[in-house]
């Protein structure tokens, strides 16, 4: 039974609240410590290899702590010093990077996935299990291998030529990434994002990945976790943070209800049941301004954007250039609690500037207010890429005031 209300502002608050949005920023140089407060808010990081602006796993940590050092998520993920890995990559929402100690809450999902995730490739796998023994046992001697590299240690050879989409990959590919999603296989990762796979006890500290939970226990873990990131939340928010079936939801909700985790609410506008996490906070207003990347926790269940921001948005990558709307890869801009505009942004590196390609405005936001902000945050992005200036395209509604307000 609904016990409570929360207006449609305060929601908007509360979920900025529970991302980090309303956390003090850092007062000098961030830190791996404040990398672990953002990881702790959001539980997850949504990796992406487009590298058209910056890859997005490194944006979400600039929007909540600013002008950070990228080599820090680096070696929290891929290169820790001294055993100090944070992150370990794994299918969560999507490709992500999640707490290391979370792994074995996803042991349910790598037994769905012992033959890998896709019908081709558990075909693959299912026919090739010698080929499997073999690629372990290469990246045993060896260590951390490519596919390449484990195919010429192995002698086996493509034809010249051969295509490089996912159905061309050779076998040992396929082979691979059936290991990875079966937590058989674990992966780090180079300067120019190659993933390179090895032996999971290599990566995650063997009592880790030796530690089993149940299924149920796992789930009513994972939506606490949800519950706590993403602060007011229905059932669909709930298990798409971290993909999980309604089926498997409801019950650990339930729980969670129980428990008083989660507390049932009424938010104003939306037709769902929601539930509000026990330890959300409602402040007062939300100062903060971001860009966000496409595939950051606050925008990336596209029915809550909608349903928080009135904020209709898609990632227009695989559109036709000529049916594009806004463009190839555009960030949302969030200002206070509210998602402003949007900005389809480039990082042209030889020429050392950040490219405003498209830049628009959200209907009943005050233009130039938007354009001055959007310009400083614009100024701050482009010095963390190591960028000298920001330029502004022709395209978009906002793009003569960004340019003024740029002057």
């Amino acid at each position: 039974m609904t016990r409570a209300s929360v207006s449609a502002a305060q929601a908007r608050r509360i979920a900025l609240a529970a991302q980090g949005f309303t956390d003090r920023a850092p007062a000098g140089t961030p830190t791996m410590a404040h990398l672990r407060r953002v990881v702790g808010r959001t539980r997850l990081v949504q990796m992406d290899s487009v590298n058209i602006a910056v890859r997005a796993h490194y944006l979400p940590m600039f929007s909540r702590i600013g002008d950070y050092d990228r080599a820090l998520l680096d070696r929290a993920a891929w290169r820790p010093r001294r055993g100090d890995r944070l992150l370990v990559e794994y299918w969560a929402h999507e490709a992500a990077l999640i707490p290391v100690e979370d792994w074995p809450l996803f042991g349910w999902r790598r037994d769905e996935f012992r033959d890998g995730r896709y019908r081709f490739t558990k075909e693959v796998m299912r026919r090739n299990r010698d080929l499997a023994r073999d690629v372990h046992a290469v990246i045993g001697d060896v260590g951390a291998c490519t596919p390449k590299q484990i195919e010429e240690r192995l002698g086996i050879e493509r034809p010249t030529g051969t295509p490089g989409g996912w159905w061309h990959r050779g076998e040992v590919k396929h082979v691979c990434e059936a290991m990875f999603a079966s937590g058989d296989l674990s992966a780090v990762r180079n300067g120019n994002f190659v993933r390179h796979y090895d032996l999971t006890e290599r990566v995650i500290a063997p009592e880790i990945v030796a530690r089993t939970v149940d299924k149920t226990e796992a789930h009513r873990e994972l939506i606490a976790r949800a519950g706590a990131a993403l602060g007011v939340a229905t059932v669909a928010d709930l298990a798409d943070y971290y993909r999980t079936k309604a089926v498997d939801v409801r019950p650990a909700v339930a729980d969670l209800v129980d428990a008083g985790e989660l507390i049932p609410v009424a938010v104003e506008g939306w037709t769902d049941q929601a539930y509000l996490h026990a330890g959300a906070t409602t402040p007062r207003q939300v100062r903060r301004s971001a860009i966000l990347s496409p595939f950051d926790p606050v925008v990336f269940y596209r029915p809550r954007a909608h349903r928080l921001f009135d904020f209709h948005y898609r990632i227009e990558i695989y559109v036709p250039e000529h049916k594009r709307v806004h463009g190839y890869y555009v960030h949302p801009y969030l200002m206070g609690s509210d998602i402003a505009a949007r900005v389809d942004l480039k990082a042209d590196r030889k020429t050392g500037a950040l490219l405003a390609l498209g830049v628009f405005l959200e209907d009943g936001r005050e233009r130039s207010v938007v354009a001055d902000r959007l310009a400083h945050d614009l100024r701050a992005m482009a010095t963390w890429l190591d960028l000298d200036r920001v330029e502004v395209g022709q395209r978009g509604d906002l793009a003569p005031a960004l340019r003024k307000a740029l002057r």
